[in-house]
């Protein structure tokens, strides 16, 4: 009896990989699940070593319940952030593909687009003048870090 696992994919089964995968669907999903674990890490990293910890606040607690309330602390800065980079990574990846795919082309004005829309789609709840800034800051961003990219 063979085994499924090991053989090579069929033309058809690589073609179908090669649909999902390069789908903007997919590209966003994955920037999500990528963005959200980055979060996690960056601010399971940036709560560790914030100045006002839980502990300070009750300095009378028992040692096991600081470190309970350190924990959870961490944990809610942790949640926090990864939201906050899953959301900026979906967005960005989501409105790139989508500009690419429209466009037919791979230049820095995709990348620089997708800023635009990401920094304008986070600042709705500014208005308008927000959105122009949240704009124009993560355009200039998005074009600053894909031409020290394209430099390499």
């Amino acid at each position: 009896m063979s085994n499924p696992f090991n053989r090579a994919p069929t033309e058809q089964e690589r073609q179908m990989a090669e649909k999902v995968t390069s789908s903007c669907l997919f590209k966003t999903g994955l920037s999500g699940v990528a963005g959200l674990g980055l979060g996690a890490i960056f601010g399971l990293i940036m709560s560790s070593i914030d100045f006002s910890s839980p502990a300070s606040n009750n300095p009378t607690a028992t040692t096991k319940q600081q470190i309970k309330d350190t924990l959870r602390d961490m944990g809610s800065k942790s949640w926090a952030s990864a939201k906050g980079f899953a959301t900026i990574a979906a967005i960005y990846s989501g409105s790139e593909c989508i500009i690419e795919s429209y466009r037919a082309k791979n230049d820095i004005y995709n990348s620089v687009s997708a800023g635009c829309v990401t920094g304008a789609i986070l600042a709705t709840k500014t208005g308008p003048k927000g959105m122009l800034f949240g704009c124009a800051g993560f355009a200039a961003f998005s074009a600053a870090i894909d031409l020290y990219l394209t430099d390499r």
